[in-house]
Parts: C-alpha cells; sequence; structure tokens
C-alpha cells in the first residue's frame, strides 16, 4: 500500500499541484481521530507519517512513574529507561505502538483524504479561473432550469442565471449558447458559485467591446450605459480620435455591429449617444430621439429641467416616462422635461435661482435676535 501510495501522491503533487507532506498530514491527523474512536482507552496519541516510505507511526505519550496505577497513560521507570537511559520520574516519554488493523484503517483514510483534496483542488482552480474574469463576458451552455433559476454549463464547472439577471420575457432553452456577464464568485460549502447575468448594463458594453474594434483598440471609449433589460438601453461614446466617429463605429456598415448586439439581446432597442464634458449638451443628447431646445442647469442639486418641442412632449419623456428615466441614469443628472408653450408663458420662472443673491425671509438680522432675547428675558423677569 504505501508504495501505491506514495506514487500516487507523486503523481497529485505533479498534475494538480498538491504538496505530498500536506496530504500526508492530513492523513496523519485523520488517523489520529480514527485511533481514538476505534481503540478505546487509548489517549494522548500521535500519529506522525514519513514522506519518503508512506509509513505511519503510532506513538503514545506516557508518563514517567515509581508504580504504574494507569497502563494506558503511564509507565514505570525502569520500562521507559530502556529507551531512554535519561528518563526521570515526572517525564514523559513517546512509546510506538502498532494496533491490530491500523494498516487497513490508514489505507482507507489515506484514500478519502486524497479524494477530498483532490476535490478542494478542483474546486480551487475553478474559483481562481472565474475570479479573474469577473466583470467579463462570457459564452455559456443553458443546462437545465427551474421556477426561478437558469443554470448555465461552462465546461468544468456551472453558473446560475437567477431570477433578478434575467431578461424579462426572454425564454432560453436546454442546449441554447448565451453570452453571459459575471457578477460574482463566491465560495459555498458546495464550491465556486458563478453568478451570471443577462441583464446587467455591463453586458451591453462587452458586447460593443466584442464587435467593435475601434473601442477593443481604445479609440472609442464608452462613457455610461443606462439599461432596462429587454426594452431599451442608453449608451454613451466619445471618440479620442477627431477623424473617427463613434457613433458610426458602434453602428456599423448599414449596421452590422449593433444588429449583432441586438439579436444576442432578442431585439433590445439601442440609443448610442455621443458624450459631451459639456452638462447641456449630453444631457441634450442622452433624451434622443427628442429634440431639445434648451437645457436649465440647477448645478447643486445636479438637475436639470429640459424644454422641448410641445409635438415632442411624448417623446422625450418616452412610453412609462422610460426615455427620461434613461437618460437622467445615463448623465447622473435628475431631468424634468417641460413643453416649450410653458416655457415661453414666463421664461424667467426657470432659471435657476441664485442661492447667494436669495433672500431668507425666516433669517432675522443679528441685531433684532438680539432685541427679542433681551425683550423676551424683560418679560420673564
Amino acid at each position: 500500500m504505501n508504495k501505491e501510495l506514495l506514487q500516487a501522491l507523486d503523481e497529485l503533487q505533479s498534475t494538480k499541484g498538491i504538496s505530498k507532506e500536506v496530504i500526508l498530514d492530513a492523513v496523519a491527523k485523520a488517523l489520529e481521530k480514527s485511533y481514538e474512536k476505534n481503540f478505546e482507552d487509548e489517549t494522548n496519541v500521535e500519529v506522525t507519517a514519513d514522506p519518503e516510505t508512506g509509513d505511519f507511526h503510532v506513538v503514545q505519550i506516557r508518563e514517567v512513574v515509581e508504580n504504574v496505577e494507569d497502563p494506558i497513560g503511564q509507565i514505570s521507570l525502569e520500562e521507559a529507561q530502556k529507551s531512554m537511559k535519561n528518563a526521570q520520574v515526572g517525564d514523559t516519554v513517546r512509546v510506538e505502538v502498532k494496533p491490530n488493523n491500523f494498516g487497513r484503517i490508514a489505507a482507507q483514510t489515506a484514500r478519502n483524504i486524497i479524494i477530498q483534496k483532490l476535490r478542494d483542488a478542483e474546486r480551487e482552480a475553478v474559483y481562481d479561473a472565474y475570479i479573474d474574469r469577473m466583470k467579463e463576458m462570457i459564452i455559456g451552455t443553458v443546462q437545465r432550469t427551474d421556477h426561478n433559476n437558469i443554470y448555465i454549463n461552462l465546461g468544468k464547472t456551472e453558473g446560475v442565471i437567477t431570477k433578478r439577471e434575467q431578461i424579462p420575457n426572454e425564454h432560453l432553452h436546454v442546449g441554447d449558447r448565451v453570452k453571459l456577464y459575471v457578477c460574482d464568485v463566491r465560495v459555498s460549502s458546495r464550491g465556486p458559485q458563478i453568478l451570471l447575468s443577462r441583464a446587467h448594463s455591463n453586458l451591453v458594453a462587452r458586447l460593443f467591446e466584442q464587435e467593435v474594434p475601434e473601442i477593443a483598440d481604445g479609440i472609442v471609449e464608452i462613457y455610461s450605459v443606462s439599461r432596462e433589460a429587454g426594452s431599451r438601453t442608453k449608451i454613451a461614446v466619445y471618440s479620442k480620435d477627431p477623424n473617427v466617429d463613434p457613433i458610426g463605429a458602434c453602428v456599423g456598415y448599414k449596421g452590422n455591429r449593433v444588429n449583432l448586439i441586438v439579436d444576442e439581446l432578442n431585439g433590445e432597442k439601442m440609443d448610442i449617444i455621443i458624450y459631451s464634458e459639456n452638462p447641456k449638451e449630453f444631457i441634450a443628447n442622452a433624451l434622443s430621439p427628442s429634440e431639445v431646445t434648451h437645457v436649465i442647469l440647477q448645478e447643486e442639486e445636479k438637475a436639470a429641467t429640459v424644454i422641448v418641442p410641445d409635438d415632442q412632449l411624448s417623446l422625450a419623456i418616452g412610453k412609462e416616462g422610460q426615455n427620461v428615466r434613461l437618460a437622467a441614469r445615463l448623465t447622473g443628472w435628475k431631468i424634468d422635461i417641460k413643453g416649450e408653450a410653458q416655457y415661453n408663458e414666463d421664461p424667467s420662472a426657470f432659471e435657476p435661482v441664485n442661492k447667494d443673491e436669495a433672500i431668507d425671509i425666516f433669517a432675522l438680522p443679528q441685531d433684532k435676535e438680539k432685541e427679542t432675547e433681551e425683550g423676551d428675558e424683560a418679560e420673564h423677569a
């Protein structure tokens, strides 16, 4: 058994990177527990492993005494001095014992430990592989579904798309190959748990990075993405090269690039807009396809009132407020839409208030405050 064990450990060390000494130490510790469980009345036991031979040695620790009352935990001075000449009463000595059936128990224990170590090594390898792929896009095959979750075959392991990370009304079937965003990799008692998403806004960003060479090369950059999965996405892009049109690069010849992304996401609408450092321009662009005539900023509140032609009001707001909601998320500004007719009635009502010039009618001048306080004190005196 020892020769076979050493061969197995050497192979594990070379192929899986699991140290032979680590396994032998784990087996020794397990054998100590097994020894105490299977051989009653045996206490103070140590099990050591020889990495050269694969042999395990069981040693009992006994106290040296004049008269032995406990043959399990004690040893006479005369007996102790046979193995340790300088032994004195009160010392402890280590006595090797060879219990019956210990070889069989050792072999079974070693087998179980090796299986467990292999399982742990495989789990660790999977974790290491996918922790480095967090926030990336991967491809997987639908393996099975249940009431809430979709389980994805990733090759050596399995990932899961929870209900929250699924695209509403998307029906995936067993065998479908899909592109997914790696949201998180967690450690659990069953091994690494790989959480995937079809609904994350970053999945759209990764799809554009894959389909648009100018983005992959860093010529065109994605500033932000705002998404309502399954319905509509707004993506803000800009170009570092004045000769490269960022929208044209993303759309592609006859729409071939953006259409691949739309097809992957089952017809989800894509609004590609140009990012601008000027917040007024950025907000106006973000409300595409609506026209915008004025953008009035309240910079301290990071809020904007946007004026649009009256016949564009519903387009600017969008169905159930979707267009303005996505634009607000994309830009990071609160956006309030108003029609031109309302604005033209009193344009000054929409202009931002300068807080430094505003008068607080509740503030009382200091001298008046003092007079009031003194008056109050006189009344109470």
